[in-house]
Order: structure tokens, then C-alpha cells, then sequence
């Protein structure tokens, strides 16, 4: 499958602060690749390197198949981006700032350009917005038109820092929608979040990064596979225990978490045996889990040493 974005070795000193750490990054066509971290472990410095707005000190990055920043002049007008925080003139209206924006882009459509905003700002749900000045928006608001800054182009590629940051649950909930709605209609996605549960939600492929260092990276389903555990609620959690002695593993109140192969025979022999089943399905892992260990590993491998420095970079590069 073609890559979107691909790195080699990808390194960012700022003086003697190592801020990433040989990132091979492998964000592939139809993706919604969740760039997965906490705050300060390097991915906004690995989003502007991207970009092309922050310089590697080593190691190799492509966009699109072309390497940035070389590339940046062809790259960039096919790459809708979002990064930080919206950028905009506060006294100036959504609309009008979206017009600037496209203006300043290289080979757009002129004569399309009002509709094309208009569609932007309507999948981002500011449609009936007025002509205040962005000055007066809420955080949530001004969100959103960063996000129609992004979508204005109709980019194959969408590289998105925080995208949900500021915005209520039914905005959170709105502009997931979007994005997995894009992503069926082509477009490939390149998340950056904080959020596990904002990850586990939206994305297909997961890359985690530990204090500049990329811990993990695969597909969601394969991160969150099944444990070899069945998870069996049922009122009669004493018959269970009883029916199978030696096999469960743990109780949480009414539900039983099971060691057993096959979930469907389990199923069958619960029921014959009179069992009230009210839910029956096999345990997956948890992205937190997975996380959690994969971050664990790195600092007994690596120390934790650099968790410092990665956000002392971020805090430089601001």
C-alpha cells in the first residue's frame, strides 16, 4: 500500500535537547492514523517537520512521496493541516479569513471559491455564521475554522494537531463524524492527540510516541486483539463460578472474566446449563494497556531522562 508519509531516522536537536528521536513513521493511503502521545513528548515538533515549518537534524521525511522540505512548493497545496491552534486575523470575519487563505494558495479555483467555503464551513458546523469578527469567537469556534481553513482545498491528506482541543462533547462527536466520513470518501488522515480515547474511537493504524521515541506502531485491531479471556455478565455469577471451576480468572461484581477458546461454546454450555447470559463476548486489550506497556518498556530500555527535554523543546519551538 502506498505511504502518505514516511520517515526515516527522523531526529530534532535544539542544542542539546533531543526532542524526536529516530522516527520511522509509516502512515499509509486510506489511513486515519492516530499519532498517539502526551503533551510534550514530540509530536507537534514532529507535525512541523512535516509541515516543513521546523528543520530535522537528521534522518528523512516524504509527504505524499516527495521529501520535505525540498518538496514543500508541490506538497503543501495538497496538504490540509491544522497545527496547534487556528491562525487567523481576529478583526477580519470566518468567512473573509477563509477567502484570504484561499487566495494566498497556489492554483485554486477562484470562480468556485465562495462555494467552496461555504461547503467547508458547513461540514464543520459554522454554516449560519454572521460576519462578527473572529476576535469574538468562542475557542470551540475558532476550532472549527481551522479545521475549514483545512478542508477548503478538499486535500488528499489531512494532518490535523489536536483537532477536538476546545470543542464540547457534541462538537467532539460532530467533527469525528467528519473526519471518519472523509476518510471513506479517500481522504487519509494523520491525527495528532493526546487522547486515547479519541484514538480508539476514529483511527485505524496507531503509532505511540514516548518522550521523542516511537514505542509502537501498528494496526488498532492487531493492538487491541483478543486476550484469550471471555467476558460473561449474568446474575448467576455463583452457578458460573461453580459450573466452571478452575477457569475464571476475575470478578467485577456481576460479570466474570473467563479463560476459555471458543466464546460460542462457552455460550452454548451456559445456556444448557440454565445460565441467565446477559452479555457474552471475547476480552480485547485495551489501547491504554498497550500503551502503558509499550511506554514502560522504553523507559526501562531508554530511561526516562528525555521526557524533560521533549517538552523543554516544545516549549523552544513556541
Amino acid at each position: 500500500m502506498t505511504s502518505v508519509i514516511r520517515t526515516e531516522g527522523l531526529t530534532k536537536r535544539f542544542g542539546r535537547i533531543l526532542a524526536v528521536d529516530g522516527l520511522d513513521l509509516d502512515v499509509r493511503e486510506g489511513d486515519v492514523y492516530g499519532f498517539l502521545g502526551a503533551n510534550g513528548s514530540g509530536k507537534t515538533t514532529t507535525v512541523r517537520i512535516l509541515l516543513g515549518l521546523v528543520l530535522a537534524t537528521s534522518g528523512r521525511a516524504e509527504v505524499l512521496g516527495e521529501e520535505m522540505p525540498r518538496a514543500a512548493r508541490s506538497v503543501l497545496p495538497q496538504v490540509g493541516a491544522l497545527v496547534e491552534g487556528p491562525a487567523a486575523y481576529p478583526h477580519l470575519s470566518g468567512r473573509r479569513n477563509l477567502a484570504l487563505f484561499d487566495a494566498m494558495g497556489r492554483r485554486t479555483d477562484r470562480s468556485t471559491r465562495k462555494v467552496r467555503i461555504a461547503e467547508a464551513l458547513e461540514h464543520v458546523g459554522l454554516g449560519g455564521v454572521d460576519e462578527r469578527p473572529v476576535q469574538a469567537y468562542s475557542l470551540g469556534m475558532r476550532q472549527r475554522l481551522g479545521l475549514a481553513a483545512a478542508l477548503l482545498r478538499r486535500p488528499p491528506l489531512l494532518v490535523l494537531d489536536e483537532p477536538t482541543n476546545g470543542l464540547d462533547p457534541q462538537g467532539i462527536h460532530e467533527i469525528r463524524q467528519l473526519l471518519l466520513d472523509l476518510n471513506a470518501g479517500g481522504t487519509t488522515v494523520f491525527l495528532s492527540s493526546h487522547l486515547l480515547a479519541e484514538v480508539e474511537q476514529l483511527c485505524t493504524r496507531v503509532g505511540v510516541l514516548d518522550r521523542g521515541r516511537l514505542v509502537l506502531q501498528d494496526e488498532l485491531v492487531a493492538l487491541r486483539r483478543p486476550t484469550g479471556r471471555v467476558e460473561v455478565r449474568t446474575p448467576d455469577v455463583a452457578v458460573v463460578r461453580q459450573l466452571l471451576d478452575g477457569v475464571v480468572e476475575h470478578q467485577d461484581g456481576d460479570t466474570l472474566f473467563v479463560r476459555y477458546d471458543d466464546p460460542a461454546a462457552l455460550n452454548a454450555r451456559l445456556v444448557a446449563a440454565g445460565v441467565r447470559v446477559v452479555m457474552l463476548a471475547a476480552e480485547r486489550r485495551h489501547l491504554e494497556d498497550v500503551v502503558l506497556a509499550a511506554a514502560t518498556a522504553s523507559a526501562d530500555r531508554f530511561g526516562t531522562e528525555p521526557a524533560a527535554a521533549a517538552q523543554q523543546a516544545e516549549a523552544l519551538e513556541k
